[in-house]
């Protein structure tokens, strides 16, 4: 029986008193792969900052079972709240998920970054600033910011807005071999993408929830 490593239990939150997400719980195990979909404003990214942390329940908790996987979760943001005015390049971004680790040297930190960089097919543009960046570009590149520290724990949120053709099958089959060790939680309006990829599916609708 795989691990449970993370438990939502009976999570209220919203902004100013709204009331966004009603109830919900659910467990991510080890290997697991839940895609969270619903209409625009039912909750997904509402839920995702909980369990990150960046927003405190009304109601409820999120209790992890190893308290270092709370330092090893990957996060790939929506590219829409991404400043492509801010002066940083592509690889700073995917290096700034090493922030982290103190356990690396900065040799294997150099090391990983560049592994990291050709994995995702970002050698050509490392050098160039966010802001010069392509939709399909940025979110690769946060991707690659998201697993370079080989998270226990992957959540993507939107991934597939701007993923080119070429790039898709790429993606998609990346994610299943990262499941065989990760568990990742992918949020998505696309229900059918969400239901081709994942193993195990909650839809929030407002405050209701399946």
């Amino acid at each position: 029986m795989n691990k449970v490593l993370v438990h939502i239990e009976h999570i209220s939150a919203g902004y100013q008193g709204e009331k966004m997400l009603d109830d919900v719980s659910f467990q991510i195990v080890e290997q697991d792969f839940w895609g969270i979909t619903g209409p625009n404003g039912c909750g997904k990214t509402t839920l995702i900052k909980v369990i990150l942390g960046l927003l405190p329940p009304l109601s409820g908790a999120v209790h992890f079972a190893d308290k270092q996987l709370k330092n090893r979760i990957g996060y790939m943001p929506q590219t829409h709240l991404i400043d492509r005015k801010f002066p940083v390049l592509v690889s700073e971004v995917i290096a700034s998920g090493l922030c982290s680790e103190k356990n690396m040297t900065n040799v294997q930190k150099k090391e990983r970054i560049h592994e990291t960089i050709q994995s995702m097919g970002l050698h050509a543009i490392a050098s160039k600033p966010i802001g010069e960046l392509s939709g399909g570009q940025l979110q690769r590149t946060l991707l690659a910011r998201a697993i370079i520290n080989r998270p226990g724990l992957l959540i993507l949120d939107e991934p597939n807005t701007y993923i080119d053709n070429v790039f898709e099958t790429y993606f998609y089959d990346l994610l299943r071999e990262m499941n065989q060790t990760t568990a990742i939680v992918l949020i998505s309006h696309d229900r059918n993408a969400v239901t081709t990829l994942t193993k195990k599916v909650l839809t929030l609708n407002g405050k209701k929830h399946e």
